[in-house]
């Protein structure tokens, strides 16, 4: 059975959606959790057995609208890991932010830089953030 993972949203916490059998992963909203390495285990090691299956394609959008810098370093492992990934497999990544959010916009280039094997798309839309 495929993985599947729902995780709602709340103040200190990004929603969070991964379904295996679609090959998806979405974080949205904000992320500030005083123990972000113990919120996002169990993702992180779901994404880690992942990445070593025989799979098509993998898609993670990542729409945070603000994330402290113990986020930031989860957010680093978690495309590395992606990227060191040894299959060969199509891994996309939208890094998607607001006009006006020039850190998350700043963030999401510098990530960029630092990934050589998966595609990443920098969305920038027309919002109020």
């Amino acid at each position: 059975m495929a993985y599947k993972l729902e995780l709602e949203k709340t103040d200190l916490t990004p929603y969070v959606l991964i379904d295996e059998e679609k090959g998806y992963m979405v974080f949205e909203g904000e992320s500030y959790h005083e123990n972000v390495i113990s919120f996002f285990k169990e993702i992180n090691e779901w994404l880690n057995a992942f990445l070593k299956t025989d799979f098509d394609s993998f898609t993670f959008d990542c729409e945070l609208k603000y994330f402290n810098s113990s986020t930031v370093k989860v957010l680093l492992n978690i495309l590395r890991d992606m990227d060191n990934s040894k299959n060969n497999k199509k891994i996309t990544v939208n890094w998607i932010t607001g006009k006006r959010n020039r850190i998350i916009t700043e963030c999401g280039e510098d990530f960029n830089e630092d990934l050589e094997n998966i595609t990443f798309n920098l969305i920038i839309k027309e919002t109020k953030y």
